[in-house]
């Protein structure tokens, strides 16, 4: 199983900048400043993307369908 690429709290924190109308985010000790919204969306949108990458990869999303099949004879 590889390690996840960005975490919950990461993605979390590019959204409240967002929501804030900021373009600098913070995350431990690090700092990154985005040129524009459309950028920072950008970078939401590419975190979002590889976090279910890194979930289907798992197998944990999607769940593949089940199907039980129950076969009878009478014994004819």
């Amino acid at each position: 199983m590889s390690n996840p690429t960005y975490t919950e709290a990461q993605l979390q924190a590019l959204r409240d900048a967002l929501a804030r109308g900021e373009r600098r985010v913070t995350f431990g000790d690090k700092t990154v400043e985005y040129r524009s919204v459309e950028e920072l969306k950008a970078a939401i949108a590419e975190v979002e993307a590889a976090m279910l990458k890194d979930t289907v990869a798992t197998g944990l999303y999607p769940r593949p369908p089940r199907q039980i099949r129950i076969l009878t004879n009478k014994g004819f």
